[in-house]
């Protein structure tokens, strides 16, 4: 089920050290590292790696299956569960603003929305960090990794609805808040409807005033129920399944990512989710006091306030990764924003996982020997 996962692909393990190291890894390899991910079943593959001022771009494959034309090294692509990243950000710019505090209950914003017993207690904080107890929406929402009906237009309500009632029972939360964690694309839908709640404006206005324009990333945008993936990209595939048993590529790079909304619907290029992660991590986003809550691992379980966060032998590493019908992103940085991977990657589910070559390629780039 890849829709809006946050491809747990980054492991934790061990201690960080102090400073990365300085050495630039060579093209060649990066370009062999990235050829790898498609040499183990991706269509095409994108990425960038920054040092410092020194910065590399590559592209592997082709951007449609059985066709001819490169994938565009400047590509568009939905960088799936990445939006949880800018969704958080606007929601401890709130923080910081005083419009809002970690500490509020989605109950005070959102009277009745979690009817479960314990639903009134979730915190803000909680669901940034996945530690609200909220059951998954998208569970029997998919078939495989792609939505039963890719033109549908969601409202989060609707989407929240499916986490929280089976019929009209009420569904139990997975834990009491704040005693475990579980990755649930819930929470961030929540917390889209209650940045709507506190400023009035969209969720995706917000996102939009308070960073897209800003930084200029001309190549991003959030598209709501508008199915189209314009500009250029690569395109994406997912198996469908025929009658006699076998596995047909369907392309689904056209499909309608309401379905994602706060968790998932976020359209953008390696070149400006760099340049966003890079933003963030400089602290010219959030005021120091927020960045070092999204920045912490108070849970212990791999995850600050909308960052995934991993220690590595060159230091800590943070960021995101993603994944929608027939796209696969993942997007680290070091802590200080100086090195910096983006791959995004297509393909159409074959039993052929390149997850393990773009983590080898990510860990090259951040973490050369």
């Amino acid at each position: 089920m890849a829709l809006l996962t946050v491809c747990a692909l980054v492991p934790t393990a061990g201690d960080a050290v102090a400073a990365p190291p300085t050495v630039v890894p060579d093209a060649t390899a990066l370009q062999a590292a990235l050829d790898r991910v498609t040499a183990t079943g991706a269509v095409g593959a994108v990425a960038e790696v920054r040092q410092g001022g020194a910065v590399w771009r590559g592209s592997s494959g082709k951007s449609r299956l059985n066709g001819r034309q490169p994938a565009p090294v400047d590509g568009r692509f939905r960088a799936g569960s990445v939006t949880k990243t800018f969704t958080a950000t606007v929601v401890l710019q709130l923080v910081g603003e005083g419009r809002l505090r970690l500490s509020d209950t989605a109950e005070r914003w959102l009277p009745g929305l979690v009817p479960a017993p314990g639903g009134d207690k979730i915190t803000v904080r909680e669901l940034l960090q996945h530690a609200s107890g909220l059951p998954e929406y998208t569970d029997g929402l998919l078939d495989g990794d792609a939505p039963h009906d890719r033109f549908r237009t969601w409202t989060p309500a609707e989407l929240v609805r499916r986490a929280v009632k089976d019929g009209d029972r009420n569904r139990p939360l997975l834990f009491p808040p704040g005693t475990d964690h579980h990755y649930s694309n819930t929470d961030y839908i929540v917390l889209g409807m209650i940045v709507e709640k506190v400023t009035g404006r969209s969720y995706r206005t917000e996102i939009d005033q308070r960073i897209i324009r800003p930084l200029g990333l001309r190549d991003t945008r959030l598209p709501g129920s508008s199915p189209f993936l314009t500009g250029p990209h690569s395109h994406g595939y997912e198996p469908v399944e025929k009658k006699d048993g076998t596995l047909v590529p369907v392309d689904y790079t056209t499909v309608n990512m309401s379905i994602a909304g706060a968790a998932g619907e976020i359209i953008s290029t390696t070149a400006d989710l760099d340049h966003f992660f890079r933003t963030l991590l400089s602290g010219r986003l959030l005021r120091p006091a927020e960045l070092r809550e999204m920045t912490t691992d108070t849970s212990g379980d791999g995850w600050g306030l909308g960052l995934e966060m991993a220690a590595r032998p060159c230091g800590t590493i943070v960021g995101h990764g993603g994944g929608t019908p027939g796209y696969r992103t993942i997007s680290f940085h070091t802590l200080d924003g100086t090195r910096q991977v983006t791959v995004d990657w297509t393909d159409w589910g074959t039993d052929a996982d390149a997850s393990p070559a773009a983590l080898a390629l990510m860990t090259a780039a951040l973490c050369p020997s």
